[in-house]
């Protein structure tokens, strides 16, 4: 009996060995997220936020990718008087992402780039004097991204995407950049 755990033990062992020398399986990434934002009716402006996404690889270069993020802040909202005229006043706006699809990447060493092209929905949540407004549409994103290798199972990263939004009837072409620690499994 003991024979047998020992043989099973080294082949585990020889076993977890190789896995280590393999690329992960995947990965989970949380960290800073910063969108240059239009929602339509609103100007332009920055939003701050985070963003979380988990990767499975299904070849070392290529995995299947869920990503959530959420960007909030004030930005200039429109408004047209009853009395005649226009103005603007401050909405406290709030874009949410769902997205999911393909990522290809290549290690290099400590550095792997990649690039990914998402599609989901996307939220709005717009709150201005006595006015609340919510909206849910398709969304997308295309991007890419590098991510360095601290330590085996840490990385930092680095990514950008073209996040598109189709908010109030319009498109919205957004710059979407974050930036975190990756935890590779």
């Amino acid at each position: 009996m003991a024979k047998r755990i020992a043989i099973v033990l080294a082949l585990w062992l020889m076993s977890a060995a190789g896995f280590a020398q393999t690329s992960s399986a995947g990965n989970v990434f949380l960290g800073y997220s910063f969108n240059h934002a239009s929602t339509g009716w609103s100007n332009t402006g920055n939003l701050n936020g985070w963003e979380l996404s988990a990767e499975r690889k299904f070849t070392p270069n290529l995995g299947f990718v869920a990503d959530l993020g959420t960007q909030y802040g004030t930005l200039q909202m429109p408004v047209i008087h009853i009395f005649g005229g226009t103005g603007t006043t401050n909405s406290t706006t709030r874009v949410e992402s769902f997205l999911f699809g393909p990522r290809v990447s290549v290690t290099v060493g400590k550095i792997r780039p990649f690039a990914t092209a998402l599609v989901g929905i996307g939220h709005l949540h717009e709150d201005a004097l006595d006015y609340s407004y919510g909206e849910t549409c398709v969304a997308d994103a295309i991007g890419g991204g590098v991510d360095y290798k601290l330590i085996p199972l840490l990385s930092w990263r680095v990514q950008g995407d073209w996040l598109q939004t189709r908010f109030h009837g319009g498109r919205q072409e957004d710059a979407r950049i974050s930036t975190g620690l990756v935890v590779n499994f």
